[in-house]
């Protein structure tokens, strides 16, 4: 997490994000765009056939697909997802993501409250 982010949180800014997504042959490139005490939003270019294998995570998700198209897996569960669709995913939830073909998604990350 050393990735210097492309915002300073302390100043405005106003960024294309089609113009920062980046992709590489058979590969998934990720660009932290802010990171504040409180979130963390990633901009993501995944070429076709690329995943990301089940996971976890302790924080709230915001999945923003902003190009393409891919299958996104939730508890196990597939969904076919496209350009303009917007995924929540609670703490510790399982999730997974295959690119059916080029895609990009944005993904914020809030800490959950503390129990």
């Amino acid at each position: 997490m050393s990735e210097k982010p492309l915002l300073d949180a302390a100043l405005e800014k106003i960024l294309s994000l089609a113009d920062e997504t980046k992709f590489a042959a058979n590969g998934i490139v990720s660009r932290t765009l802010l990171r504040t005490a409180n979130s963390r939003v990633v901009l993501f270019g995944f070429a076709e056939g690329q995943e990301l294998t089940e996971h976890t995570s302790p924080q709230h998700a915001v999945v923003q697909i902003l190009s393409g198209e891919c299958e996104f897996f939730m508890a196990g569960k597939p969904h076919a997802l496209k350009s303009g669709d917007l995924i929540y995913l609670p703490p510790h939830l399982p999730h997974a993501v295959t690119a059916t073909k080029q895609f990009s998604m944005l993904l914020t990350l809030s800490p959950a409250a503390a129990a």
